[in-house]
């Protein structure tokens, strides 16, 4: 059936996969997002928690699922390629969530620990930001970070400058997702207006649906 989102996207050292049940081990993915080495750590500023059971990650592919059928969200696994190191593992998610009224996308991501450093999160943010602009035609594309999250501002403040988006303002107890208290989140956009592809680090490859 083809579909707004492309089941695949290729940069130079990745390959983003659609996620859902289909292409990934249910339990496999349980394994890593219940218990990988560091979980704790890679889910500290996330919006969701460790899996604490196998039908949890589950009805969370299936919920990827329905959002991506009904052109709310394209999920991502993301597999290095064949000539990095861990070539072919699931070395975390990432997504573009839509709002249509708005014409924004959001970004989000996470890596498991031992993908951290390399660069990934820019390279994603290259292939995604190509995904929002040149297919779908969103004027926006939004991120949105805990304030407390120093590693993740550091990448968004990079990624996002280079290619011509703006640290826009810190909200004031926003982030409420897998937390007891909110926190305060800082927001990043890039528009269309904006948007310099030729500063894309990498090259981006929007695979037709299959």
């Amino acid at each position: 059936m083809s579909h707004l989102f492309p089941d695949a996207i290729e940069t130079d050292r990745l390959r983003l996969e659609r996620l859902s049940s289909e292409t990934v081990d249910p339990l496999r993915y349980y394994r890593i997002c219940g218990s990988d080495p560091a979980i704790d750590d890679v889910t500290r500023y996330t919006p969701w928690d460790p899996h604490e059971t196998p039908n949890e990650t589950l009805e969370f592919l299936e919920n990827r699922e329905d959002a991506w059928n009904e052109s709310r969200s394209a999920d991502y696994v993301i597999r290095p390629t064949d000539d990095q190191d861990g070539a072919d593992e699931i070395a975390g998610t990432c997504g573009l969530g839509v709002d249509w009224a708005k014409r924004t996308g959001d970004l989000g991501i996470w890596l498991r620990e031992r993908f951290w450093g390399r660069g990934y999160s820019g390279e994603r943010a290259d292939a995604l930001v190509t995904l929002a602009f040149d297919r779908l035609e969103l004027e926006v594309v939004s991120v949105l970070v805990r304030a407390d999250n120093e590693r993740s501002l550091r990448a968004c403040d990079r990624y996002v400058e280079r290619l011509g988006g703006s640290r826009d303002c810190r909200l004031r107890n926003w982030w409420t997702m897998a937390v007891d208290e909110p926190t305060d989140a800082v927001r990043y956009t890039i528009t269309r207006a904006s948007y310099d592809p030729s500063k894309r680090r990498s090259a981006v490859s929007l695979e037709a649906s299959r």
